[in-house]
């Protein structure tokens, strides 16, 4: 069981230090956090997912905040829109259907659909006209990212953080990687793949943001 006693006032504690503002991403988040859920908020929240939130994140909603400040540009909040559920409120995921959630997280890539399509990269040698090449390149990258970006990539996962220029952060909520946080680089090439601590051990929800956590307040001269 993660303890989060005191956890909320230390990450709304450094608004209030000169120069925390430089710490990354501060300038979006404020050092502000939504309020906690409820027990039955979060209960309602698992089955709309139709899943058992990893424990760490669970506790975090209860005793922490709904979502708010965090690593990078901070925690995506968790938010009740009425009749159409529960939403992760940020402009950097789609919205997706409820049952997804639910299903087994494939962790990774499918490497033959991965080096199928990239076989198929247009080559400049193979065209006369660079208009033609352009548009062939062009469609080339419309199936690429379709292939990439198929939303079944990330069935099974949440998305949290968002952490700029199109990386993103997912937390694993079923299959063998349930309670993982994995990173999102496809924007630069680089595929999903697992979120790792200083010492090489696997990143939960946790350890991730307590990590975030101590290191923000030595940024802003505040030992612990």
């Amino acid at each position: 069981m993660t303890d989060w006693t005191g956890v909320r006032d230390r990450v709304l504690a450094l608004a209030a230090v000169p120069g925390s503002d430089k710490v990354f991403g501060a300038r979006a988040h404020g050092f502000a956090l939504d309020a906690p859920l409820a027990t039955t908020e979060v209960a309602d929240l698992e089955a709309w997912l139709d899943v058992d939130l990893p424990e760490d994140y669970r506790s975090f909603l209860l005793h922490v905040g709904a979502g708010g400040a965090g690593p990078a540009y901070g925690i995506l909040p968790v938010r009740r829109e009425g009749s159409a559920g529960w939403r992760w409120v940020g402009e950097l995921i789609e919205e997706v259907e409820p049952g997804m959630f639910a299903e087994k997280f494939p962790g990774g890539a499918d490497p033959e659909a991965t080096v199928a399509i990239l076989a198929e990269r247009p080559v400049q040698d193979d065209f006369d006209d660079l208009a033609d090449l352009d548009a062939a390149f062009e469609a080339w990258e419309e199936r690429l990212g379709e292939v990439q970006y198929d939303p079944r990539r990330t069935a099974g996962a949440l998305c949290l953080c968002d952490e700029g220029c199109g990386m993103v952060v997912w937390l694993v909520v079923t299959g063998p990687e349930r309670g993982r946080m994995w990173r999102d680089d496809r924007c630069n090439g680089t595929d999903l793949h697992p979120m790792r601590e200083t010492d090489g051990s696997v990143s939960d929800f946790a350890s991730w943001y307590l990590g975030w956590l101590a290191a923000a307040e030595a940024a802003c001269g505040l030992d612990r």
